[in-house]
């Protein structure tokens, strides 16, 4: 009896996790909203840090640890029926969806734009706006499973990718 409530009490813990925790070396990507950075570490190493668009004071990127969950080439925006590839499709050329707030990685996500004036700035619905030579080059490193780090922190990159590997080991 003691031993099937170690297991429940072990089991409903919230410090048990639901889905791996990232470990140095693990791919991270991390933006930092009041920087209106991102970062992108593989093996311990930076690889990739470009200015970001995030959300603007109405609909603010969510803060906090996300999992990637979808990725699209091409992504068709079908909030205003515009298909992938069109000049008018806000997305760009593709789309790194996470689940934050719940959502299924179709409504947060990583993405390409195509008003590149508006990257630096507080501007979208919640997305992350990134380059398109850095989301192309991200895309291609990043499998469903990354971990996606919001965070509003004044730090360097280098000292959140540390803390992250730190709390969440």
């Amino acid at each position: 009896m003691a031993l099937f409530f170690s297991i429940l009490i072990v089991l409903g813990s919230p410090l048990w996790p639901l889905e791996p925790n990232p470990v140095h070396g693990d791919p991270v990507i991390i933006v930092n909203i009041t920087a209106k950075e991102f970062a992108y570490f593989e093996n311990g190493e930076l690889l990739l840090k470009s200015p970001v668009a995030v959300g603007k004071k109405e609909t603010k990127t969510p803060v906090g640890m996300f999992t990637v969950t979808v990725k699209a080439n091409q992504p068709y925006y079908r909030k205003l029926d515009i298909p992938g590839g069109d000049p008018k499709n806000p997305l760009g050329s593709r789309w790194i969806g996470f689940d934050a707030l719940d959502t299924d990685g179709r409504i947060y996500g990583l993405h390409g734009t195509n008003k590149p004036s508006s990257i630096g700035y507080a501007v979208s619905n919640g997305c992350i706006r990134l380059p398109k030579e850095t989301l192309e080059t991200l895309y291609d490193y990043v499998e469903v499973g990354t971990k996606v780090y919001v965070t509003e922190e004044n730090l360097s990159f280098i000292d959140i990718y540390e803390m992250i590997i730190t709390y969440y080991q």
